[in-house]
């Protein structure tokens, strides 16, 4: 029931969190996941720049960047789906908080973790690439601000609703590998529709390793507010129109 939908989100206790068995396979889990998919969207990109010695972007280079993303996040959450989840984003995590299907702490945790996937994925590519840029995110022109937490907060919605509706609805009974692959699918279609508006990452962490090897933040809020908020939306309004339940506490084994 609406009026009960607040009585789902959970908190818990740093001991509960840090001292559960599976608890640091999840987040170590979840830093492996984000590494791999930021490495390949983002050495994709790399490479693409190499190859066409710096030329501006092209149609080939947004196909490119969408089949590698698409590609990379099946791979990323299906490694990890059994283990944390194969969250691989913030704004995921923070949608399944809202709709309570995994605690504030763990949240937390998980967050951390694909930070820091994030952040050593682009270092090592730094490195292996002989010291290349790591391709950073930046409004399109004449996109404004507004535009762009626009753009990212509906394509992120478009997301989320997906990882709801294949991965975490009790009633989506077993379909195995079709969430990793509906899930990479809307990813790699919502780059095609925003890549040359604002990059279309739908995930802080997809601009945070960049930003952070490169040291470049303009506009950076957009990359941050514009998927929480559109991840958050999703979660709640999948939760309030598709998924009745009581109030429980959440089993062992979370989303």
């Amino acid at each position: 029931m609406p009026g009960c939908f607040f009585e789902r989100i959970a908190i818990r206790r740093y001991q509960d969190e840090v001292q559960h068995p599976g608890a640091i396979k999840a987040f170590a889990a979840e830093f492996r996941s984000t590494l791999i998919f930021v490495f390949a969207g983002q050495g994709s990109g790399m490479a693409f720049t190499k190859l066409t010695d710096g030329a501006a972007n092209n149609p080939v280079g947004l196909v490119a960047a969408a089949l590698a993303h698409a590609f990379g996040l099946f791979v990323a959450m299906s490694v990890g789906a059994t283990i944390s989840g194969g969250h691989v984003n913030p704004a995921v995590t923070f949608g399944a908080f809202v709709g309570g299907n995994i605690t504030l702490l763990r949240g937390i945790f998980y967050i951390i973790a694909q930070l820091l996937g994030s952040v050593v994925a682009c270092v090592l590519l730094l490195f292996s690439t002989g010291g290349l840029t790591t391709v950073g995110f930046a409004l399109g022109a004449e996109v404004s601000v507004w535009n762009g937490l626009v753009f990212e907060i509906v394509m992120t919605f478009g997301l989320v609703y997906t990882v709801y509706a294949t991965a975490v609805d009790p009633k989506k009974g077993d379909i195995g590998i079709i969430a990793p692959i509906a899930i990479g699918f809307i990813v790699g279609a919502n780059i095609l529709a925003g890549g040359a508006f604002t990059g279309a990452t739908m995930n802080p962490v997809v601009a945070f390793g960049p930003a952070v090897v490169s040291w470049d933040w303009a506009n950076h809020w957009v990359y941050r507010a514009g998927p929480l908020v559109g991840g958050g939306l999703a979660g709640v309004i999948y939760e309030l129109l598709f998924i009745v339940r009581s109030h429980e506490p959440l089993p062992q084994s979370e989303f």
